[in-house]
């Protein structure tokens, strides 16, 4: 940062979180915690907590992923298991409030760039405080990345040719106009994924007519907003405390087991999901077109809907689907590949986001630049070679804040070790009989490849042929394999203040 808008003074803590999303707010409760002798501070770069509920402003935005899972696991949720932003909000609201979380979050400070010295075994943040435009400093032993893995208020959008000419409204669910108005107009939503899926009924009560104008078909899941279990054992008196516990485990078995199947018999979970979409449609619908992609369920993220109302918005005839190619835009509308046109007064860009790495950060090691696809990751939460820094990336076939609270265990375990046995920084590294493992990217693209991580791959950290050098999605294993982490493992180089090494004990 230049001496001329240097900040006056430099704050220290033993622990910097970055984001006070879902996986921020998760961090600071546990190392509350779990580390109540360590000091914490969140920088968050919006102007209130909740990420990407509090970024996303599109119609009738709500959740993919079930409350029970995607809530936290010492916080019952007693809602619909598919909630709203508003209601996401609400309880991570409570949680805050609750656990005495504000004192330790800090509004409107963006990072800028991160230097690591190995002298001081010390990060050193520069950040800007948005409301003043005024720089600060702080320095932190341990950094712990929750800030989420794209851009916030920045989405994907390709270049079609002739957008500028189109005069109508476009509008992306990351960006969306506070005034934007469609009443009794014609929307075209292009994209076909859980946004989509979401913004296409939620448009239809005030628009004349809704088009989800997709290239190629996704598998959904429909059912009732509501899960059986959970009601049952209420209807019993069953503490909610029990019930959430309950309820959480099932919904995790039962995802691990439907991953499972996708990959030992796809043809009979293809069936039935599309079977599922031909009931709710009828006989006359164009099932095979619309709704039939030609990928095995679960290589890309299958997205529920909540009570089939994309699907009976489409019944009713207040929504279409169209399965083509943009050709072009013109001044009213869209020309596709096929010749048809699809007027349209506003669209909805619902194409995806751009992934970043590291909050889009200047990471640098006494000064010198350094780049995290050049790094190995460890168990998709450390990098070989980075002292002092862990990472939350969830689950992309299950709630994210499982693996938020999986790695804020382990980052509290990490910080206790380090406090009792002297360490002042910790890297994990490659074992020696590791050193000629063959890498790979980030993702296994057989497995798993939707469009935000090919075209991010190149930036991601490397992957390695075991567990430990990879994310492997599976909870139902990590959640007993990550607790079960040998802290004095080889894998882990401690170092002391004077770059000695400290011994395990």
């Amino acid at each position: 940062m230049p001496d001329s808008i240097a900040p006056q003074t430099t704050e220290h803590f033993d622990c910097l979180i970055l984001g006070a999303g879902i996986s921020g707010v998760a961090a600071a409760y546990h190392i509350g915690e779990q580390c109540p002798d360590h000091s914490i501070v969140v920088l968050e770069s919006e102007k209130s907590f909740g990420g990407t509920w509090w970024t996303h402003r599109s119609p009738g935005i709500r959740s993919d992923s079930d409350l029970h899972t995607f809530g936290y696991r010492f916080k019952p949720w007693i809602g619909p298991p598919i909630a709203t932003a508003e209601e996401i909000l609400a309880y991570m609201g409570d949680v805050i409030e609750e656990n005495d979380l504000a004192p330790y979050i800090r509004y409107q400070h963006k990072i800028l760039a991160a230097d690591w010295s190995e002298a001081d075994s010390l990060w050193t943040i520069d950040a800007i405080r948005t409301d003043f435009d005024e720089p600060v400093q702080f320095t932190a032993n341990f950094l712990f990345m929750c800030q989420g893995y794209y851009r916030h208020n920045e989405g994907f959008t390709p270049e079609w040719p002739g957008i500028a000419d189109f005069k109508g409204t476009i509008a992306h669910p990351e960006n969306w106009p506070d005034d934007l108005d469609y009443s009794g107009k014609n929307v075209v939503v292009i994209g076909s994924g859980a946004t989509a899926a979401t913004v296409v009924p939620a448009m239809t009560d005030k628009a004349a007519h809704v088009t989800m104008l997709q290239r190629t078909p996704t598998y959904f899941r429909t059912g009732r907003n509501a899960i059986e279990i959970a009601e049952e054992l209420r209807e019993l008196q069953v503490d909610e405390t029990w019930i959430h516990e309950i309820v959480r485990r099932k919904i995790q078995y039962e995802q691990t087991a439907f991953t499972k199947l996708c990959r030992t018999k796809p043809d009979v979970v293809r069936r039935d999901l599309i079977g599922n979409i031909r009931n709710l449609l009828g006989p006359d619908f164009d099932v095979e077109k619309h709704f039939a992609p030609d990928y095995r369920p679960w290589r890309q993220r299958i997205a529920f809907v909540p009570d089939a109302d994309l699907f009976n918005r489409i019944a009713e005839g207040k929504a279409s689907v169209v399965t083509d190619h943009i050709e072009r835009f013109t001044e009213d509308g869209i020309e596709l590949k096929s010749g048809e046109t699809l007027k349209a007064d506003v669209v909805v860009t619902a194409t995806g986001f751009n992934m970043n790495t590291m909050g889009d950060i200047g990471f640098s090691k006494d000064g010198q630049p350094f780049a995290f696809n050049e790094t190995v990751t460890f168990k998709g939460t450390m990098f070989t070679g980075i002292p002092n820094l862990a990472y939350v990336f969830g689950y992309f076939r299950g709630s994210w804040t499982l693996r938020s609270e999986i790695i804020a265990d382990f980052v509290c375990r990490m910080l206790n070790h380090m406090r009792v046995t002297g360490a002042a920084s910790v890297r994990p590294q490659l074992r020696p009989h590791e050193q000629d493992m063959e890498l790979h990217s980030w993702v296994d693209e057989e497995d798993f490849n939707p469009g935000y991580l090919l075209r991010a791959k190149d930036l991601l950290p490397k992957r390695g042929e075991s567990r430990d050098w990879r994310h492997t999605q599976d909870h139902w294993r990590e959640k007993d394999e990550f607790p079960a982490i040998d802290l004095t493992d080889e894998v882990f180089q401690y170092r002391a203040k004077s770059q000695s090494s400290v011994a395990a004990e």
